[in-house]
């Protein structure tokens, strides 16, 4: 369970971290808004040090799902996109997988 919060913590200190600079470069906001940018990718580097994995690589990857879930609700909730029926299957695809990279037995 605690895995699953440093995740979701992860996800949403990159997603505002790289929504920063989308901001900045795309959407005309001020340079500001990269100093807070800057300091949530800081956490969210930090946070993935957090997760027990054997290997980073292993902890990133199962990452990798959370993120593109996460993504999903940023599109929602933030942007007010609703995600569509393949989105939501593909997200569901990819924490089947996640799951399955961090939660096997291994040897």
């Amino acid at each position: 369970m605690i895995v699953a919060l440093v995740y979701a913590a992860a996800a949403l200190a990159e997603i505002a971290g790289c929504f920063a600079v989308w901001a900045v470069l795309r959407l005309g906001r001020s340079a500001f808004w990269l100093a807070p940018g800057a300091l949530c990718l800081g956490l969210f580097a930090y946070l993935l040090t957090r997760v027990e994995s054997d290997a980073a690589g292993r902890a990133f990857a199962a990452y990798g799902g959370v993120y593109i879930a996460a993504s999903l609700l940023w599109l929602w909730g933030v942007e007010g996109q609703r995600p569509d029926r393949w989105d939501v299957a593909g997200a569901g695809l990819c924490l089947a997988g996640a799951s399955l990279i961090l939660l096997a037995p291994r040897a």
